[in-house]
């Protein structure tokens, strides 16, 4: 995961200025940075994760598509089968 700027030092300075004791303001710009390192989604983990989501799509997609050309393919053969059927009773009924 690629970091984010974060300018620890002038964090500490405002913490500081505004009467926050030095070692506090420090621990909290270090525990600042950390979260941003650990927690927040960069434009990289964004396109990452957007590739992947793409290509389960595609992939759940091409498995639909087989599956409904499997349907179809099966009911064309059926109703093939039927009209056959009532053709051949049709023409033996009328004799």
């Amino acid at each position: 995961m690629t970091a984010l700027a974060f300018d620890t030092h002038a964090f500490v300075k405002r913490l500081t200025g505004a009467g926050m004791p030095e070692a506090q303001a420090e621990v909290l710009a270090d525990e600042q940075r950390r979260l941003f390192d650990d927690r927040l989604a960069t434009k990289d983990d964004l396109e990452r994760v957007k590739a992947e989501i793409n290509s389960e799509t595609k992939t759940t997609l091409a498995e639909i598509k087989a599956d409904i050309l499997k349907w179809m393919f099966g009911t064309i053969g059926f109703q093939t089968i039927v009209i056959v059927g009532a053709v051949l009773a049709l023409s033996h009924f009328g004799r």
